[in-house]
Formats: structure tokens, C-alpha cells, sequence
């Protein structure tokens, strides 16, 4: 069966338009799939699921984020359609973008430390994201930390806007959780933290899973770990499965 298209995958193609160069990611001369952007031979495509979620996502991605292999917000749009991912601009906002914010029928809620609140409304994870009559739009600024500080700072269309902030300690307990691996927090985990709050631990196992699936394949991509000490990558994808079953039967529920 030929994977769907979803719309980063349609924003990588027209942030690909506008380059005048080739972008060069670690990695450049590996062959890789034109979707998932993993090595071809480790490519993901044909395990991804979707799922139904009472939320949906926007990502802001700064410049040449869509671009990355290692990019995790793609991770959130391959489970759940209504992901609607937008290039950042600090001169010119997407009037789309502003009509997404401002549909009465979302409530949006930013997902960004509370250090840096000014006069909005700011939930922890311990908070109730409940909304009458509304669909929560999680806001996530995909980029490096200094690449997301400068886009809250320089949007003003954010502020004003009810903000998602994580404890320390949430953080750290979802780490261990996941398990011990050699990668930051991505924006993907970060969404996964999100839907756990939001009362769908389901949806979000079944994204940190998929996280675990996408990692593997871009370790195995560029392996040099002995072979020894590597879990079959159809552990992976048999936790993936298990994990979107389960959030199937959720929803059935």
C-alpha cells in the first residue's frame, strides 16, 4: 500500500522550492525515502498508523526545520490528520496561520515555559485542558531552543494566548519512563507530553512509541553500534503496533 501524504510532507516540497541550493543535512549521501527522509533501506513509511485525537496541531517550523531528517514534528502529522504545519516568518504571517489561531472553534493553547509568560493564562500538567464547546489546538514552536525562544519573542500573534508549561520533575519522570536513549526531547515527545496531559495517554504511547520507531531508523541509518547490542528493529515496530491497537480500543470506548 503507498503511504499517504500529509501536509509536512507537502511543506517540505515548497520549502524545497524556494531553496537556491541543495540542503545538506549530516548524512547528505545517504540514499533516503522522499517521506519519511530515513535511509531508504531503514525507511518507516509502511508501519505508520493514523489515529483520532479530540485535539489537533499546529507546528511553527523555523526556516530549514521541514528540511532535517532528524525533524520530529513530522512524527506528530504522520499519526494525526489534523496537523497543520507553517515556515515561520518574522515579516510575513501566513493568513491561514492567523485564521487557524483565530477559528472560534479552537482554542488554542501554546506549549512554551512559563518563564516567559507575560499576561497569559498558564496551565502545568497537573492543570485541566478542557474547553466547552472547543477543540484544543496545541501550538509548538518546532526548531532549536534558541530558534524557538526567538519565534515566541518575535510573534505577536502568540501573545495573549493560554500557555502549556511541563515541571521539571514531569520532564524528568517522562524521561525515564521512555527510557534512557541518545536523544534530546523532541518536538514529538513534547506533543506526546501534551496528549498525556490532555487525558489521552493512549495517543501519546502510541506517539513516543512511533518516537522510538523513528529514532532506531535513524541510528540504524548511520550504525556503528556493535551488533551485539542492538534490539531487532521489529521490537520496535511490534511496540508501535501494540501502542496504536491500544489507542484504537480507547477511542472505542
Amino acid at each position: 500500500m503507498k503511504p499517504i501524504k500529509h501536509r509536512i510532507h507537502d511543506l517540505y516540497t515548497h520549502r524545497k522550492s524556494l531553496s537556491t541550493k541543495s540542503f545538506n543535512a549530516r548524512g547528505k549521501n545517504v540514499s533516503r525515502c522522499k517521506l519519511c527522509l530515513q535511509n531508504i533501506k531503514w525507511c518507516i513509511c509502511e508501519h505508520r498508523r493514523q489515529l483520532a485525537s479530540n485535539a489537533s496541531f499546529l507546528l511553527l517550523m523555523y526556516d530549514d526545520e521541514v528540511l532535517k531528517p532528524s525533524n520530529t514534528g513530522r512524527l506528530i502529522a504522520d499519526l494525526f490528520p489534523e496537523t497543520y504545519p507553517f515556515l515561520w516568518s518574522r515579516v510575513e504571517v501566513e493568513q491561514k496561520l492567523l485564521d487557524l489561531i483565530q477559528n472560534p472553534e479552537y482554542q488554542p493553547v501554546l506549549i512554551f515555559p512559563d518563564e516567559y509568560a507575560e499576561s497569559e493564562i498558564v496551565f502545568s500538567e497537573s492543570s485541566s485542558l478542557e474547553f466547552s464547546g472547543k477543540k484544543t489546538l496545541f501550538i509548538l514552536l518546532d526548531g532549536t531552543w534558541r530558534e524557538a525562544i526567538k519565534m515566541f519573542r518575535k510573534s505577536e500573534y502568540l501573545r495573549g494566548i493560554p500557555m502549556l508549561s511541563f515541571s521539571p520533575e514531569f520532564v524528568s519522570e517522562y524521561v525515564i519512563r521512555k527510557g534512557q536513549r541518545d536523544f534530546q526531547l523532541g518536538t514529538a515527545e513534547v506533543a506526546a507530553m501534551a496528549l498525556e496531559c490532555f487525558g489521552e495517554k493512549p495517543n501519546a504511547e502510541a506517539l513516543k512509541q512511533w518516537s522510538n520507531v523513528f529514532k532506531e531508523s535513524a541510528l540504524l541509518g548511520r550504525n556503528k553500534r556493535p551488533i551485539s547490542t542492538l534490539t531487532p528493529f521489529s521490537e520496535y515496530i511490534e511496540q508501535f503496533e501494540i501502542a496504536h491497537e491500544k489507542a484504537i480500543m480507547a477511542k472505542l470506548d
